[in-house]
C-alpha cells in the first residue's frame, strides 16, 4: 500500500523512489529529487533545483531557482538558499579522478540565508541565523549571526534573526529594529538575550 502524497510536485519535476518529502512541501518545474534525499515539511524548491542523494533539508527551507544541493549538505530548519547559489562537495575536484568517497559534510545552521550566486566551499559550517551576501565565496566557517560578503568572504557585521544588521553599543548589546529582540556580543559571539 502506498502512502498518500502530502506534498506538491509540478508535472515536470522528477522525484526518484526512496525519497522522504514532508507535508506541504512544493517542488516546482524541472526539479529533480534523488533517491535517499530527505526534505522536511513546508519547504519550497524553485525551478531547476537538484537535490542529490542523502541530502537533508529541514522544515520550511526555501530553495530558489537553479540551485544544486549536493550529497553532504545538511540544511537545518528555516534556511534560505538564494537563486543560483552553489554548494561544492569536493575540495579538489578533477574530472579524471573519482572522489565520491571523499565528499565533505556542509551543515547550514537554522535560519541561515545564503544570497544569490554565493558559493559555499564544502566542509565549512554555516552558523545559525548567519547571512551570506550575494556573490560571496565562503572558504571558512561562518559564525552564528555573522554577516559575510566578498571573495573570499569576510565578516563585516552581525545580523538579527529577522535579517537586520545589528549595531552594538558600548555596553555590547544591540536591538533588532523589527522584532525588538535584544542581542549581546561577547568574545566574538552573538547571542539573543530577550
Amino acid at each position: 500500500m502506498t502512502q498518500e502524497k502530502t506534498y506538491f510536485a509540478h508535472e515536470t519535476a522528477v522525484i526518484d523512489d526512496g525519497c522522504r518529502i514532508g507535508e506541504g512541501t512544493k517542488i516546482w518545474h524541472f526539479s529533480h529529487v534523488m533517491t535517499g534525499a530527505v526534505i522536511g515539511k513546508k519547504c519550497n524548491l524553485g525551478q531547476n533545483v537538484v537535490v542529490s542523494p542523502d541530502v537533508v533539508l529541514g522544515d520550511n527551507v526555501k530553495v530558489q531557482n537553479n540551485v544544486s544541493i549536493y550529497t553532504g549538505v545538511i540544511c537545518e530548519d528555516d534556511v534560505f538558499l538564494g537563486p543560483s547559489m552553489v554548494f561544492t562537495n569536493i575540495v579538489n575536484p578533477r574530472s579524471a579522478v573519482i572522489r565520491r568517497d571523499q565528499y565533505l559534510e556542509t551543515r547550514v545552521g537554522r535560519g541561515a540565508s545564503i544570497g544569490a550566486n554565493a558559493t559555499i566551499i564544502c566542509g565549512n559550517p554555516i552558523g545559525a541565523w548567519s547571512f551570506i551576501g550575494a556573490g560571496a565565496v565562503v572558504t571558512r566557517e561562518v559564525l552564528p549571526y555573522a554577516l559575510v560578503v566578498g571573495n573570499p568572504s569576510r565578516q563585516v557585521g552581525w545580523m538579527s534573526k529577522y535579517g537586520h544588521r545589528l549595531e552594538f553599543g558600548e555596553d555590547g548589546t544591540a536591538m533588532c529594529p523589527e522584532s525588538g529582540e535584544k542581542y549581546e556580543l561577547k568574545n566574538n559571539q552573538v547571542k539573543k538575550i530577550t
